[in-house]
């Protein structure tokens, strides 16, 4: 019994574990009030604790099962299913209509689609590793991501829908297509949209999407959180202003300062030595992903961590990119530090299904691999 603790204890990634614990512990300190009500705090901490509850139970299973087996199809449906229902009867939060209300809780089924599609393409590009140059996997495995990401733009949410396009991209530019039928399709994708703006959107439309490019054009209307945040971030300076001393967030200039704007609230409090921190844990973060993934079992495993580590970096490069005025403002959270319980969730999700992958790689033996990659998705 004691062995097998011993064992336990072995298997999981401790410096993953203790990387996250800190970026999950910079947002709630950026949460803390330290007076009056902690709503975000407390439940944050909540979200937190079941994040890695779920983190340590997936990372205990075995998923060599879905190389073979249809569950990450029908995942995918089902959640296509639901984003298509949002549609017509999901709460609308933020402008957006990409939430089903619980009472207690909302649900935002966008980031759980995302690591549906890395799984399905991963496993889709493994199986196909041979003939993988022909360009009808190209259309293929572009509609897989397609059908979500138009579903998620009609919600609108363009953060979401544009990070789908980045794992498509970067998991069909790692997988061995033709770069040539790459550019082709993605030069096509080009003009069609260049059509649109010339052809199809009208002059008001231009210009909201002109506005949503360049907020800072309009910092009394559309721009004005992204003005407010670079002026947080900027006020920083070398070592930060004190844990509960940024006056941007906690005087309410600064809003939505606990979700999309969490970057912005922690530079303003710990300055650019913080900011470094930070960066460093993530980076962290990330290393042990494509450490993961490059020692994995078979090819899935490593589509699989290249696809999650392309997922956080977009959220991550995105979120901190608005809060400093580089890039629209999407409402993309920042992994493991913005407040909310769906993306945490499927975070820890996904590096769970990862430490799981992890645990059988190293034991697997050749002979064991020789047929897996027969049939298709």
């Amino acid at each position: 019994m004691w062995r097998l603790g011993i064992s336990l204890i072995k298997q999981v990634d401790w410096l993953l574990v203790i990387s996250l614990a800190a970026l999950a512990g910079a947002g709630l300190l950026t949460m803390r009030s330290f007076t009056g009500d902690n709503y975000f705090f407390t439940r944050q901490l909540i979200w937190l604790g079941l994040g890695f509850g779920l983190f340590f139970a997936a990372g205990r299973i075995d998923f060599r099962f879905l190389r073979r087996s249809g569950l990450l199809v029908l995942f995918y449906l089902v959640l296509a299913a639901i984003l298509g229902g949002l549609l017509l009867f999901g709460e609308t939060i933020k402008g957006a209509r990409g939430w089903i209300d619980f009472g207690v809780f909302s649900f935002q089924p966008a980031d759980f689609m995302k690591l549906s599609l890395i799984l399905l393409l991963a496993k889709y590009f493994s199986r196909r590793h041979i003939e993988i140059a022909h360009v009808r996997h190209i259309l293929i495995s572009a509609f897989y991501a397609i059908v979500p990401a138009s579903l998620i733009l009609l919600q609108p949410d363009f953060g979401s829908a544009a990070v789908i396009m980045v794992l498509w991209l970067g998991l069909i530019t790692v997988s061995g297509v033709s770069k040539k039928h790459l550019l082709i399709v993605l030069a096509v994708g080009a003009a069609a949209l260049g059509l649109l703006w010339f052809s199809v959107f009208t002059a008001n439309q231009q210009d909201r999407i002109i506005t949503f490019l360049n907020p800072l054009a309009d910092i009394r209307g559309a721009g004005y959180s992204a003005f407010q945040s670079t002026i947080a971030v900027g006020s920083g300076q070398l070592f930060g202003k004190g844990v509960g001393f940024g006056t941007q967030s906690r005087l309410n200039f600064l809003p939505e300062y606990e979700t999309d704007f969490v970057f912005a609230a922690f530079a303003e409090e710990w300055g650019l030595v913080g900011v470094i921190i930070y960066f460093a844990l993530f980076g962290l973060v990330i290393w042990r992903i494509m450490q993961t993934a490059s020692r994995s079992a078979t090819n899935f495993e490593t589509l699989y961590g290249l696809g999650l580590a392309l997922f956080f970096m977009s959220h991550f490069i995105i979120n901190v990119g608005m809060n400093i005025g580089l890039l629209p403002v999407t409402g993309l959270t920042l992994p493991f530090t913005s407040y909310g319980g769906s993306h945490l969730l499927a975070e820890f999700i996904g590096l769970g299904i990862l430490q799981g992958m992890r645990r059988y790689s190293l034991a697997v033996h050749r002979d064991e691999l020789e047929n897996e990659f027969l049939g298709g998705v």
